[in-house]
């Protein structure tokens, strides 16, 4: 068996910026109302001509850029995603199509706000199975399709981008494995806190369930996360968390006890964008060189379905 690692990564958003002050023209809230509760600030929200394989594709490419490679290396497409409207072609076969890829296998993975950390898992295991060499993992949401922009309560929160990651199979045997063991699970019984349900498909939450147990629950899981890589949380250079509400953020990063750490705190300007937030996230604090090669950095997600997944991955 061999490991795997990250050795590039991207991210896209849709031009459009919706302020604060903007949704306030659109249903009673105001800026300080919305940072006060979440912390957001802005968000971009896609058009209807930019579907999600558009918006993944776009931060595909920009991954590969960096990696070096052409589309015809990849042989394994990981797309999560929790906003794909139909069932056939998938998200990862139409992104394929896009970048006009040769023949890889394709796979959407649907565990909504932990989609990414899910998908970079199984990539993980794959590459180590030596069912693949090269894999593409991309997080992308259209939240902006899905949310009640009446209801003042889910539509402060939501924003529409994409993120990836080119892995590729590390035979390296010695050191840190670059993609560390993912710790994963859920709470079955608490699943309906967090729903997209309807047709048309619409976002809502039970905000104060979804709080609590973030802010309780996911912090010693999340140190375990750590324990499981063979590290500290003060041994973390980055800490990069679902980017779900800064109310959230902010004290689980602080539970968790990484007190060196950077804290990815795109939600500000980019909101919640589901399985897109935390690939979005981490490139956006790698392309700004605000995290060393080479170091530390944990990632966790949590929320639909109240499931988590986590791993300490070697910063690209």
């Amino acid at each position: 068996m061999t490991g795997s690692r990250v050795v590039a990564l991207g991210h896209y958003q849709p031009a459009k910026v919706l302020t604060n002050h903007d949704l306030a023209a659109m249903v009673d809230t105001s800026d300080e109302w919305i940072t006060s509760r979440v912390g957001i600030r802005t968000r971009h929200i896609g058009g209807p001509d930019e579907p999600v394989d558009e918006l993944a594709a776009h931060a595909a490419a920009k991954a590969l850029a960096s990696a070096g490679l052409q589309p015809s290396d990849i042989d394994l497409v990981l797309v999560a995603t929790s906003t794909a409207i139909d069932r056939s072609p998938s998200m990862s076969a139409r992104v394929a199509a896009r970048l006009g890829m040769a023949a890889p296998a394709v796979m959407d993975i649907n565990v909504v706000c932990s989609g990414f950390t899910h998908a970079l898992a199984t990539a993980d295991h794959t590459l180590r199975a030596g069912a693949a060499t090269r894999a593409l993992v991309i997080g992308a949401d259209k939240m902006g399709d899905i949310v009640d922009w009446t209801d003042r309560s889910s539509c402060v929160l939501m924003g529409d981008g994409a993120g990836a990651a080119v892995v590729v199979a590390d035979t390296a045997r010695s050191g840190r494995p670059g993609i560390g063991p993912v710790l994963w699970g859920s709470v079955p019984g608490m699943g309906d806190a967090v729903r997209i349900e309807g047709t048309p498909p619409r976002f809502a939450q039970e905000g104060q369930a979804v709080y609590r147990w973030a802010t309780t629950q996911l912090p010693p899981i999340a140190r375990k996360v750590c324990e499981k890589a063979g590290l500290t949380p003060e041994d973390l250079a980055a800490v990069v968390l679902h980017q779900a509400n800064l109310r959230i953020i902010e004290p689980v990063a602080r539970r968790i006890g990484a007190v060196n750490a950077v804290v990815a705190r795109d939600v500000v300007d980019s909101g919640n964008t589901s399985a897109a937030s935390i690939p979005m996230a981490l490139s956006k604090l790698v392309e700004r060189g605000e995290i060393p090669g080479g170091a530390p950095v944990l990632l966790f997600g949590f929320g639909g379905n109240l499931s988590y997944a986590g791993q300490v991955i070697s910063c690209p």
